[in-house]
Formats: C-alpha cells, structure tokens, sequence
C-alpha cells in the first residue's frame, strides 16, 4: 500500500521559510517521479515542483521559482521541499504525491494528510 505522510508545516510570517518533508513507503521510490501540490482554502489543487527519479532534474511551478527548492533522498525514501521567501499567497495545504500528468493537472486527490502552511504576519 502506497503511504505518504507530509509533515513540516506551520504558521510563518511573510518572507519566512519552511521545509517540509514526505516519507514515502509501500513502493519503490527510487524509481518514481514525485511532486508537490498544494490547495489552498476555498481553492482546487495546484501543482508546485516535480523531482525525477535520480533527484537530478527539477521543475517548478512559475510563481514559486527562486523561493523554492525540492529535493529527495532515496536512501531513506524522503522527499524534500524548502520553501523560503514566503508569500502569504502560499499559505495552502501541502501534498506529496507521485508524479503523473493528472497529479500535474490538479485531478488527483492526494491520499496523505498533507501538512498546512500558513503565512502571516
């Protein structure tokens, strides 16, 4: 059985930073593809940052690039995403998932709890 669990989160202020952390377990993690998506209150979910398998390439949503950074280490079957220079416009819940283009497209809800992010002053 697939299981992630999301943890790190917390109330920051603006221009503050987090980094919150994926244990994956129940699948071979070193060879997916994994993502973070977020949803914020009252809105659907939206795709923030894709690593490959090797934890080589990257990609990231437009409006987080330069502010944050994913990461992972298949050693321990951990994912990874440092958040700084937070806006109170990322305050959402926070979700890791393994990659695909649906999970892309914001149409796949995430079997973890996610951990919230909230940004304020």
């Amino acid at each position: 059985e697939v299981q992630l669990v999301e943890s790190g989160g917390g109330l920051v202020q603006p221009g503050g930073s987090l980094r919150l952390s994926c244990q994956a377990s129940g699948f071979a993690f070193s060879l997916f593809f994994m993502s973070w998506v977020r949803q914020a209150p009252g809105k659907g979910l939206e795709w923030v940052s894709t690593i490959d398998n090797a934890g080589i390439v990257t990609w990231y949503q437009d409006s987080v690039k330069g502010r944050f950074t994913i990461s992972r280490d298949n050693a321990k079957n951990m994912l990874y995403l440092q958040l700084n220079s937070l806006e109170t416009e990322d305050t959402a819940r926070y979700y890791c998932a393994q990659d695909s283009k649906a999970v892309r497209l914001g149409q796949v809800t995430p079997s973890g709890q996610g951990t919230q992010v909230t940004v304020s002053s």
